[in-house]
């Protein structure tokens, strides 16, 4: 339908569904560009946060990755699982930190929070989701298995489960 207003018509706004951001650690304000994180070190530049380091005196502001990782607050959950868990754990892990390595050169706020032995299992928590994600299919993809992802429409989060 034409979105134009017609001569002495107001604009109709209704249908401009605007999207909604649930994620509690997006800066709810415009960051000064440099700010730096005090924390990793990571620079917001130029709108997006980088591993350039801000100049001295920048302000600084902690990342929303290190927030996360502060408040032990993941944005991905990948749960690993199966008899293959046992046989092949160090490679396993060896493909996790590489693909959080890969991941994290080129975007400071994608990282592995913990990866954690649990009952039956791993637990790999990430401060993003898109990350949680790479891995899961990273692992499918070498190792096959059955991978179930599930994203929370309310928030930004996913929950993944590889098994094999």
């Amino acid at each position: 339908m034409n979105e134009r207003a017609r001569p002495g018509q107001p604009r109709r706004r209704d249908r401009l569904v605007q999207p909604h951001d649930h994620d509690p650690y997006r800066p709810k304000g415009k960051l000064s560009d440099p700010t730096g994180c005090p924390t990793c070190g990571a620079a917001f530049r130029e709108g997006r946060w980088t591993w350039r380091t801000a100049p001295a005196g920048s302000p600084e502001a902690v990342c929303p990755a290190c927030r996360r990782i502060q408040d032990d607050y993941p944005a991905g959950y990948l749960r690993l699982e199966g008899d293959f868990l046992g046989e092949h754990e160090a490679d396993l892990r060896g493909l996790i930190e590489h693909v959080e390595e890969r991941e994290r050169r080129e975007h400071p706020l994608k990282r592995v929070m913990a990866i954690r032995e649990e009952e039956g299992g791993l637990l790999v928590t990430t401060t993003d989701a898109q990350l949680a994600h790479a891995i899961a299919s990273a692992l499918h993809k070498a190792y096959r298995g059955d991978l179930e992802s599930r994203w929370a429409d309310d928030e930004n989060l996913l929950r993944a489960t590889w098994r094999r």
